[in-house]
């Protein structure tokens, strides 16, 4: 199915997907394919998301959050995003903080905030 529907974006250097494996699902730092083989996840998600896999207190603070609001733009506010806010201010030392929806959006930021300091 990958041939078929998927663009090969993960191909420079022979670095590609592994043809066939299809991970069905996740606990802790293992990945499960659909034939029930472990593997221990080394990517985390290419660095987006290192957080494990299936953590029963994440699940059940994402489960509740969908319940109230699934997401918003930056145009506007929620608690949980405003106590991470001042958690990462008073840990980091930093004015404020700057949430971005890609690596992308948040290079783009770093250059402007670059350019206006």
């Amino acid at each position: 199915m990958e041939r078929k529907y998927l663009v090969s974006t993960y191909n420079a250097n022979g670095v590609r997907a592994k043809e066939g494996l299809v991970f069905d699902s996740g606990s802790g730092s293992y990945l499960i394919d659909e034939g029930g083989r472990r593997y221990l996840d080394f990517s985390a998600g290419i660095a987006v998301n290192a957080l494990g896999h299936s953590d029963a207190d994440w699940i059940a603070a994402v489960t509740a959050q969908l319940a109230k609001v699934t997401h918003t733009s930056n145009l506007y506010h929620t608690r949980p995003a405003l106590d991470l806010a001042k958690e990462l201010v008073e840990r980091s030392g930093f004015d404020r903080v700057f949430f971005c929806n890609s690596g992308t959006e948040a290079n783009e930021a770093a250059i402007k905030f670059s350019r206006k300091y």
